[in-house]
Protein backbone atom coordinates (compact mmCIF):
# COMPACT_ATOMS: atom_id res chain seq x y z
CA UNK A 1 0.00 0.00 0.00
CA UNK A 2 1.23 3.48 -0.78
CA UNK A 3 0.15 6.78 0.72
CA UNK A 4 0.14 10.09 -1.10
CA UNK A 5 -0.13 13.61 0.20
CA UNK A 6 -3.12 15.37 -1.28
CA UNK A 7 -4.86 18.64 -0.64
CA UNK A 8 -7.67 18.57 1.91
CA UNK A 9 -9.88 20.05 -0.79
CA UNK A 10 -9.28 17.93 -3.92
CA UNK A 11 -12.47 19.30 -5.45
CA UNK A 12 -11.33 22.95 -5.53
CA UNK A 13 -10.61 23.04 -9.28
CA UNK A 14 -13.82 21.21 -10.14
CA UNK A 15 -15.84 23.51 -7.89
CA UNK A 16 -14.41 26.62 -9.57
CA UNK A 17 -15.20 25.25 -13.04
CA UNK A 18 -18.73 24.28 -11.99
CA UNK A 19 -19.30 27.68 -10.37
CA UNK A 20 -18.25 29.43 -13.58
CA UNK A 21 -20.69 27.25 -15.51
CA UNK A 22 -23.37 28.07 -12.95
CA UNK A 23 -22.95 31.83 -13.25
CA UNK A 24 -23.10 31.68 -17.06
CA UNK A 25 -26.22 29.51 -17.04
CA UNK A 26 -27.84 31.35 -14.15
CA UNK A 27 -27.93 34.71 -15.88
CA UNK A 28 -29.39 33.08 -18.98
CA UNK A 29 -32.77 32.17 -17.43
CA UNK A 30 -34.20 35.68 -16.88
CA UNK A 31 -32.67 36.76 -20.21
CA UNK A 32 -34.44 33.91 -22.03
CA UNK A 33 -37.71 35.07 -20.46
CA UNK A 34 -37.09 38.69 -21.48
CA UNK A 35 -36.09 37.97 -25.08
CA UNK A 36 -38.32 34.93 -25.54
CA UNK A 37 -41.59 36.83 -25.20
CA UNK A 38 -43.95 35.72 -27.99
CA UNK A 39 -41.27 33.37 -29.36
CA UNK A 40 -42.30 29.73 -29.70
CA UNK A 41 -40.61 27.27 -27.30
CA UNK A 42 -39.11 25.16 -30.11
CA UNK A 43 -37.77 28.24 -31.88
CA UNK A 44 -36.29 29.49 -28.60
CA UNK A 45 -34.58 26.14 -28.00
CA UNK A 46 -33.26 26.05 -31.57
CA UNK A 47 -31.72 29.52 -31.28
CA UNK A 48 -30.19 28.79 -27.87
CA UNK A 49 -28.46 25.65 -29.08
CA UNK A 50 -27.47 27.18 -32.41
CA UNK A 51 -25.59 29.75 -30.34
CA UNK A 52 -24.14 26.96 -28.21
CA UNK A 53 -22.91 25.13 -31.33
CA UNK A 54 -21.19 28.29 -32.57
CA UNK A 55 -19.47 28.81 -29.20
CA UNK A 56 -18.36 25.19 -29.08
CA UNK A 57 -16.92 25.31 -32.59
CA UNK A 58 -15.14 28.61 -31.93
CA UNK A 59 -13.60 27.50 -28.62
CA UNK A 60 -12.68 24.06 -29.91
CA UNK A 61 -10.49 25.30 -32.76
CA UNK A 62 -6.89 24.20 -32.46
CA UNK A 63 -7.44 21.89 -29.50
CA UNK A 64 -5.05 18.95 -29.94
CA UNK A 65 -4.56 17.79 -26.35
CA UNK A 66 -7.96 16.20 -25.79
CA UNK A 67 -9.40 12.75 -26.48
CA UNK A 68 -11.65 12.96 -29.54
CA UNK A 69 -15.31 11.95 -29.70
CA UNK A 70 -15.61 8.47 -31.22
CA UNK A 71 -18.31 6.82 -33.31
CA UNK A 72 -19.53 4.61 -30.47
CA UNK A 73 -20.27 7.78 -28.45
CA UNK A 74 -23.07 8.76 -30.87
CA UNK A 75 -25.94 6.89 -29.13
CA UNK A 76 -25.10 8.59 -25.85
CA UNK A 77 -24.84 11.98 -27.57
CA UNK A 78 -28.23 11.43 -29.20
CA UNK A 79 -29.76 10.69 -25.78
CA UNK A 80 -28.04 13.75 -24.29
CA UNK A 81 -29.36 15.94 -27.10
CA UNK A 82 -32.90 14.58 -26.72
CA UNK A 83 -32.96 15.21 -22.97
CA UNK A 84 -30.78 18.31 -22.63
CA UNK A 85 -31.10 20.12 -25.96
CA UNK A 86 -34.73 19.36 -26.82
CA UNK A 87 -36.90 18.47 -23.81
CA UNK A 88 -35.03 20.67 -21.30
CA UNK A 89 -34.94 24.00 -23.18
CA UNK A 90 -38.40 23.57 -24.73
CA UNK A 91 -39.96 22.89 -21.31
CA UNK A 92 -38.06 25.84 -19.80
CA UNK A 93 -39.07 28.24 -22.59
CA UNK A 94 -42.72 27.17 -22.31
CA UNK A 95 -42.66 27.47 -18.54
CA UNK A 96 -40.96 30.88 -18.50
CA UNK A 97 -43.85 32.33 -20.51
CA UNK A 98 -46.26 31.28 -17.76
CA UNK A 99 -44.45 31.80 -14.45
CA UNK A 100 -42.10 34.33 -12.90
CA UNK A 101 -38.40 34.30 -13.74
CA UNK A 102 -37.52 34.31 -10.04
CA UNK A 103 -39.53 31.22 -9.13
CA UNK A 104 -38.43 29.45 -12.32
CA UNK A 105 -34.78 30.20 -11.56
CA UNK A 106 -35.11 28.85 -8.03
CA UNK A 107 -36.93 25.72 -9.24
CA UNK A 108 -33.94 24.94 -11.45
CA UNK A 109 -32.06 24.10 -8.24
CA UNK A 110 -33.78 20.71 -8.37
CA UNK A 111 -31.53 19.86 -11.31
CA UNK A 112 -28.90 19.12 -8.64
CA UNK A 113 -31.27 16.67 -6.96
CA UNK A 114 -31.96 14.73 -10.14
CA UNK A 115 -28.27 14.77 -11.10
CA UNK A 116 -27.04 13.55 -7.70
CA UNK A 117 -29.63 10.78 -7.38
CA UNK A 118 -29.07 9.56 -10.95
CA UNK A 119 -25.28 9.70 -10.47
CA UNK A 120 -25.69 7.58 -7.34
CA UNK A 121 -27.99 5.19 -9.20
CA UNK A 122 -25.94 4.78 -12.38
CA UNK A 123 -22.36 5.35 -11.19
CA UNK A 124 -22.65 4.63 -7.46
CA UNK A 125 -21.14 7.99 -6.60
CA UNK A 126 -20.91 8.22 -2.82
CA UNK A 127 -23.84 9.85 -1.02
CA UNK A 128 -23.49 9.93 2.76
CA UNK A 129 -26.06 11.08 5.30
CA UNK A 130 -25.04 14.71 4.86
CA UNK A 131 -25.66 14.54 1.10
CA UNK A 132 -29.04 12.86 1.55
CA UNK A 133 -29.98 15.58 4.05
CA UNK A 134 -28.97 18.17 1.45
CA UNK A 135 -31.19 16.47 -1.13
CA UNK A 136 -34.15 16.55 1.28
CA UNK A 137 -33.65 20.29 1.72
CA UNK A 138 -33.76 20.74 -2.05
CA UNK A 139 -37.00 18.75 -2.25
CA UNK A 140 -38.52 20.76 0.61
CA UNK A 141 -37.55 24.03 -1.07
CA UNK A 142 -39.07 22.90 -4.37
CA UNK A 143 -42.31 21.92 -2.61
CA UNK A 144 -42.54 25.38 -1.02
CA UNK A 145 -42.11 27.02 -4.44
CA UNK A 146 -44.88 24.87 -5.93
CA UNK A 147 -47.21 25.76 -3.06
CA UNK A 148 -46.38 29.44 -3.53
CA UNK A 149 -47.20 29.41 -7.24
CA UNK A 150 -50.36 27.36 -6.74
CA UNK A 151 -51.80 30.20 -4.64
CA UNK A 152 -51.83 32.64 -7.58
CA UNK A 153 -53.14 30.91 -10.68
CA UNK A 154 -53.26 27.59 -12.45
CA UNK A 155 -51.18 28.87 -15.37
CA UNK A 156 -48.32 29.89 -13.08
CA UNK A 157 -48.35 26.47 -11.47
CA UNK A 158 -48.28 24.79 -14.89
CA UNK A 159 -45.36 26.99 -15.89
CA UNK A 160 -43.43 26.01 -12.78
CA UNK A 161 -44.18 22.32 -13.34
CA UNK A 162 -42.83 22.69 -16.88
CA UNK A 163 -39.60 24.07 -15.39
CA UNK A 164 -39.57 21.02 -13.11
CA UNK A 165 -39.70 18.81 -16.22
CA UNK A 166 -36.73 20.77 -17.59
CA UNK A 167 -34.73 20.10 -14.42
CA UNK A 168 -35.40 16.37 -14.67
CA UNK A 169 -34.36 16.36 -18.34
CA UNK A 170 -31.14 18.25 -17.59
CA UNK A 171 -30.44 15.98 -14.63
CA UNK A 172 -30.58 13.00 -16.99
CA UNK A 173 -28.44 14.88 -19.51
CA UNK A 174 -25.84 15.62 -16.82
CA UNK A 175 -25.72 11.98 -15.79
CA UNK A 176 -25.34 10.75 -19.36
CA UNK A 177 -22.60 13.29 -20.06
CA UNK A 178 -20.49 11.95 -17.18
CA UNK A 179 -19.27 9.12 -19.41
CA UNK A 180 -18.04 11.70 -21.97
CA UNK A 181 -16.28 13.94 -19.47
CA UNK A 182 -12.89 12.72 -20.71
CA UNK A 183 -13.67 13.61 -24.33
CA UNK A 184 -12.85 16.95 -25.95
CA UNK A 185 -15.50 19.23 -24.38
CA UNK A 186 -15.60 21.42 -27.48
CA UNK A 187 -16.55 18.46 -29.66
CA UNK A 188 -19.17 17.27 -27.19
CA UNK A 189 -20.75 20.73 -27.06
CA UNK A 190 -20.83 21.06 -30.85
CA UNK A 191 -22.31 17.61 -31.55
CA UNK A 192 -24.96 17.88 -28.83
CA UNK A 193 -25.88 21.45 -29.76
CA UNK A 194 -26.12 20.75 -33.50
CA UNK A 195 -28.34 17.73 -32.87
CA UNK A 196 -30.58 19.69 -30.51
CA UNK A 197 -30.80 22.81 -32.69
CA UNK A 198 -31.61 20.76 -35.78
CA UNK A 199 -34.35 18.75 -34.06
CA UNK A 200 -36.06 21.75 -32.44
CA UNK A 201 -35.79 23.87 -35.61
CA UNK A 202 -37.50 21.10 -37.62
CA UNK A 203 -40.32 20.82 -35.08
CA UNK A 204 -40.71 24.61 -34.98
CA UNK A 205 -41.12 24.62 -38.76
CA UNK A 206 -43.59 21.73 -38.73
CA UNK A 207 -45.84 23.31 -36.07
CA UNK A 208 -45.65 26.69 -37.78
CA UNK A 209 -43.93 28.81 -35.14
CA UNK A 210 -43.14 32.29 -36.46
CA UNK A 211 -39.57 33.60 -36.65
CA UNK A 212 -38.74 36.24 -34.00
CA UNK A 213 -37.43 39.75 -34.64
CA UNK A 214 -33.79 40.34 -35.52
CA UNK A 215 -32.99 41.70 -32.06
CA UNK A 216 -34.62 38.74 -30.30
CA UNK A 217 -32.83 36.31 -32.62
CA UNK A 218 -29.41 37.83 -31.95
CA UNK A 219 -30.07 38.05 -28.22
CA UNK A 220 -31.13 34.39 -27.94
CA UNK A 221 -28.14 33.28 -30.02
CA UNK A 222 -25.81 35.20 -27.69
CA UNK A 223 -27.50 33.81 -24.59
CA UNK A 224 -27.16 30.32 -26.06
CA UNK A 225 -23.47 30.83 -26.84
CA UNK A 226 -22.63 31.85 -23.26
CA UNK A 227 -25.31 30.29 -21.06
CA UNK A 228 -25.52 26.96 -22.90
CA UNK A 229 -22.37 26.54 -25.01
CA UNK A 230 -19.61 28.04 -22.86
CA UNK A 231 -21.40 26.96 -19.68
CA UNK A 232 -21.61 23.34 -20.91
CA UNK A 233 -17.90 23.35 -21.71
CA UNK A 234 -17.03 24.37 -18.15
CA UNK A 235 -19.60 21.89 -16.81
CA UNK A 236 -17.96 18.97 -18.63
CA UNK A 237 -14.53 19.98 -17.37
CA UNK A 238 -15.94 20.13 -13.83
CA UNK A 239 -17.43 16.64 -14.17
CA UNK A 240 -14.01 15.42 -15.24
CA UNK A 241 -12.51 16.95 -12.12
CA UNK A 242 -14.92 15.74 -9.45
CA UNK A 243 -17.87 13.75 -10.74
CA UNK A 244 -21.45 14.28 -11.82
CA UNK A 245 -23.15 14.59 -8.43
CA UNK A 246 -20.84 17.22 -6.99
CA UNK A 247 -20.77 19.18 -10.23
CA UNK A 248 -24.55 19.24 -10.08
CA UNK A 249 -24.46 20.55 -6.52
CA UNK A 250 -22.10 23.45 -7.29
CA UNK A 251 -24.06 24.15 -10.46
CA UNK A 252 -27.12 24.51 -8.23
CA UNK A 253 -25.88 28.03 -7.43
CA UNK A 254 -27.02 28.98 -10.96
CA UNK A 255 -30.68 29.42 -9.95
CA UNK A 256 -29.75 31.90 -7.22
CA UNK A 257 -27.72 33.91 -9.72
CA UNK A 258 -30.71 33.85 -12.06
CA UNK A 259 -33.19 34.79 -9.32
CA UNK A 260 -31.01 37.74 -8.24
CA UNK A 261 -30.80 39.00 -11.82
CA UNK A 262 -34.55 38.55 -12.30
CA UNK A 263 -35.24 40.74 -9.27
CA UNK A 264 -32.71 43.31 -10.51
CA UNK A 265 -34.49 43.36 -13.88
CA UNK A 266 -37.79 44.21 -12.21
CA UNK A 267 -39.48 40.95 -11.24
CA UNK A 268 -41.74 41.97 -8.33
CA UNK A 269 -43.39 38.59 -7.75
CA UNK A 270 -41.10 37.66 -4.86
CA UNK A 271 -43.04 36.43 -1.80
CA UNK A 272 -42.04 35.23 1.65
CA UNK A 273 -42.72 31.63 0.56
CA UNK A 274 -40.40 32.07 -2.41
CA UNK A 275 -37.68 33.39 -0.10
CA UNK A 276 -38.25 30.47 2.30
CA UNK A 277 -38.03 27.93 -0.51
CA UNK A 278 -34.88 29.54 -1.85
CA UNK A 279 -33.31 29.53 1.63
CA UNK A 280 -34.01 25.79 2.01
CA UNK A 281 -32.47 25.09 -1.39
CA UNK A 282 -29.42 27.23 -0.69
CA UNK A 283 -28.89 25.42 2.63
CA UNK A 284 -29.03 22.09 0.81
CA UNK A 285 -26.47 23.21 -1.76
CA UNK A 286 -24.05 24.45 0.91
CA UNK A 287 -24.49 21.27 2.98
CA UNK A 288 -23.57 19.13 -0.01
CA UNK A 289 -20.53 21.22 -0.83
CA UNK A 290 -18.91 20.97 2.60
CA UNK A 291 -18.85 17.17 2.40
CA UNK A 292 -15.36 15.70 2.85
CA UNK A 293 -14.69 12.18 1.60
CA UNK A 294 -11.52 10.15 2.09
CA UNK A 295 -10.71 6.53 2.86
CA UNK A 296 -8.42 3.70 1.84
CA UNK A 297 -9.37 2.54 -1.64
CA UNK A 298 -8.11 0.37 -4.47
CA UNK A 299 -7.51 1.17 -8.13
CA UNK A 300 -7.87 -1.72 -10.52
CA UNK A 301 -5.56 -1.87 -13.52
CA UNK A 302 -7.13 0.03 -16.40
CA UNK A 303 -6.31 1.53 -19.78
CA UNK A 304 -8.01 4.60 -21.24
CA UNK A 305 -7.43 7.92 -22.99
CA UNK A 306 -8.01 11.44 -21.71
CA UNK A 307 -6.19 14.72 -21.17
CA UNK A 308 -3.84 14.41 -18.19
CA UNK A 309 -0.68 15.71 -16.52
CA UNK A 310 2.05 13.88 -14.60
CA UNK A 311 1.98 15.69 -11.26
CA UNK A 312 -1.32 14.36 -9.87
CA UNK A 313 -0.02 11.10 -8.31
CA UNK A 314 -2.16 8.99 -10.65
CA UNK A 315 -0.20 9.27 -13.92
CA UNK A 316 3.30 7.89 -13.57
CA UNK A 317 3.69 6.12 -16.92
CA UNK A 318 6.88 6.73 -18.86
CA UNK A 319 7.51 8.89 -21.94
CA UNK A 320 10.59 8.99 -24.14
CA UNK A 321 10.37 12.76 -23.63
CA UNK A 322 7.98 13.99 -20.93
CA UNK A 323 5.39 16.37 -22.48
CA UNK A 324 4.88 19.80 -20.99
CA UNK A 325 1.44 20.39 -19.51
CA UNK A 326 -1.74 18.52 -20.41
CA UNK A 327 -1.68 15.99 -23.21
CA UNK A 328 -3.84 13.10 -24.36
CA UNK A 329 -2.98 9.57 -25.41
CA UNK A 330 -3.96 6.05 -24.46
CA UNK A 331 -2.19 5.01 -21.26
CA UNK A 332 -2.31 2.31 -18.61
CA UNK A 333 -2.77 2.51 -14.85
CA UNK A 334 -1.36 -0.30 -12.75
CA UNK A 335 -3.34 -1.62 -9.80
CA UNK A 336 -2.63 0.20 -6.54
CA UNK A 337 -4.11 0.85 -3.12
CA UNK A 338 -3.80 4.06 -1.10
CA UNK A 339 -5.62 6.59 1.03
CA UNK A 340 -6.32 10.27 0.34
CA UNK A 341 -9.25 12.71 0.13
CA UNK A 342 -10.91 12.18 -3.24
CA UNK A 343 -13.98 12.79 -5.33
CA UNK A 344 -15.72 10.55 -7.91
CA UNK A 345 -13.62 11.60 -10.89
CA UNK A 346 -12.57 9.26 -13.71
CA UNK A 347 -10.00 7.56 -11.45
CA UNK A 348 -12.22 7.15 -8.38
CA UNK A 349 -15.31 5.27 -9.51
CA UNK A 350 -15.01 2.56 -6.86
CA UNK A 351 -18.11 1.30 -5.10
CA UNK A 352 -18.95 2.15 -1.50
Amino acid sequence: MTSISKSRWPAARGALLALTAAVLFGISTPLVQRWGVDVGPFTTAALLYAGAAFAGALLGRGVDREARVERHDLPRLLAMAAAGAVIGPVALAWGLQRTSATSASLMLTLEALFTAVLAWWFYRESMGRRVWAAMLMLVAGGAVLILDQSRDSGSRLLGLLAVLVATAAWGLDNTLSRALAERDPGQVVVVKAVLGATATACVAWVVGESWPSRSATLALLLVGATGYGLSLRFYLLAQRAFGAGRTGSVFAFAPFVGASLAVALGDHTVSWMMVAGGALMLSGVVLHLVESHGHEHSHEAMEHEHAHVHDDDHHDHAHAELPTGAHSHRHRHEARRHRHPHVPDAHHTHRH
